[in-house]
């Protein structure tokens, strides 16, 4: 057995879809025989993982399954392994940065707070 990188993707609907289409892309592990195996379980867990529910304002909410997009093998599971790369293009360089600097700034807290909790 091999592990997997999959990406699965599902649109996200709410209520009647009249909305900026928007889609979730999730990189989950799969432990499989090969690629094929891989490909079909990733499809099983996102067929499974479709949800439809009422959001806090009681509109109706569909996640639905669109496919696997990507399947990666992982030969070599070490610290610091490279599992996903994707490169984006934005409007404004400087809002991006400083957008990633406040979420590392709040992870690094985040974890700060929780590591004192634990000791």
């Amino acid at each position: 057995m091999k592990w997997y990188l999959a990406k699965i993707v599902y649109r996200i609907l709410c209520g009647d879809g009249n909305h900026t289409p928007q889609f979730d892309e999730q990189l989950r592990l799969i432990k499989a025989d090969d690629d094929l195996h891989a490909f079909q379980k990733a499809r099983l867990i996102g067929e499974r993982e479709e949800d439809n529910f009422l959001n806090n304002i009681q509109k109706p909410v569909q996640w639905r399954f669109v496919d696997v997009s990507e399947i990666h093998p992982l030969s070599d599971l070490a610290d610091g392994a490279e599992m996903y790369s994707r490169i984006r293009e934005e409007e404004d360089a400087d809002i991006y940065v400083k957008l990633v600097q406040m979420r590392a700034s709040h992870l690094f807290e985040s974890s700060m707070h929780a590591s004192i909790r634990l000791n």
